[in-house]
């Protein structure tokens, strides 16, 4: 879950104890392009205070004035949408035609919010599903790859503990890749037994850990929410990570390296009882291709890759080191 979205349910949990009244709004289903994705919150309370987003402001704008013209039913759950025609599109601001659906839905005690933000305190991954004629809710035990659903009856949303990365090696890199992946809302841990770099860590909402990588990878206990990247060019600490890595359900590996270094990264790894089915889900080199060179370019590039993989998108191979580095080469000898 998103930090913003987090705080949605915690303000909306206050709200609601001070004797509030509050809308939640969900992003449940998008046509073409929109600024929030499904499952994106905000909470309205009745005098038009508002955390969260769901657009770029224009949609909320709108949510605002119909709560104070008491245009919002609040006996019940409720769809809204808006971008149906260009002209709306254009006004709500939704760029290229987009269009978005929200539920409204009045909060109550029935809505299970006090006991949502329970479960997310104890780090549990949890549905809630939302009867659409009630307004009552349940929580359920969630899997990382679940999803918003809605069929106009129920809306099904996932709630959970953020994602997060395990970083190996404490040195400069490290540090600007950590920092922007604490910008995206990563839980970001970074892992260096060696005492030289470790003391010189200083990247504020990070933990340090000393323990070996393999160590930590274990004890991290990753899932479809985690992502490992080994960034310090040596072998001993970047493949006793990689080999436990790799055999559990983290959504992203990868490995600093030049195209020679990770094929040979990959020789090596076949020895350590690594099907090619392990191997294939190595990302390395790690990152995409943009030309990068200083660290702080390395680290776009790399949180590129993570972001699409992320979001379950499989990146063509012109925009992978690999096959872009490739590319040039054939067309270098072709000229």
């Amino acid at each position: 879950m998103e930090g913003m979205d987090l705080e949605v349910l915690k303000t909306s949990r206050r709200w609601l104890a001070d004797g509030e009244r509050v809308v939640l709004a969900t992003v449940v289903r998008t046509w073409g392009s929109s600024p929030r994705p499904a499952g994106a919150m905000l909470a309205l309370r009745g005098d038009g205070l508002l955390v969260g987003s769901v657009s770029g402001g224009c949609i909320e704008d709108d949510l605002i004035e119909r709560v104070r013209r008491g245009e919002i039913d609040l006996s019940r759950p409720s769809v809204v949408r808006y971008g149906v025609s260009a002209d709306e599109a254009h006004r709500f601001g939704l760029p290229c035609g987009g269009t978005l659906e929200l539920v409204l839905e009045p909060l109550t005690q029935a809505s299970g919010v006090d006991a949502l933000c329970e479960a997310l305190r104890e780090g549990a991954l949890v549905s809630r599903t939302l009867e659409m004629g009630t307004g009552v809710a349940r929580l359920a035990p969630a899997a990382a790859a679940d999803g918003v659903r809605f069929d106009g009856e129920k809306l099904v949303t996932i709630h959970g503990p953020r994602y997060r990365m395990l970083v190996i090696g404490a040195g400069q890199l490290s540090s600007y890749l950590a920092s922007m992946a604490v910008d995206l809302d990563y839980r970001v841990t970074v892992c260096d037994p060696r005492e030289e770099y470790a003391h010189e860590w200083h990247v504020p909402d990070t933990e340090l850990v000393s323990a070996m990588p393999d160590d930590a990878v274990t004890q991290m206990r990753p899932d479809g929410r985690s992502a490992i990247i080994a960034l310090t060019h040596d072998p001993k600490l970047d493949d006793l990570a990689l080999i436990e890595a790799l055999k559990t359900p983290a959504f992203y590996v990868g490995a600093l390296g030049s195209r020679r270094n990770n094929a040979a990264r990959r020789e090596r790894l076949r020895e350590f009882d690594l099907t090619d089915a392990d191997l294939a889900r190595l990302h390395g080199p790690v990152g995409i291709y943009i030309g990068s060179r200083t660290p702080p370019e390395i680290a776009i590039s790399i949180l590129a890759e993570v972001t699409a993989a992320k979001n379950g998108i499989a990146l063509p191979a012109m925009l992978q080191v690999e096959g872009a580095m490739a590319a040039r080469e054939r067309a270098a000898c072709g000229a």
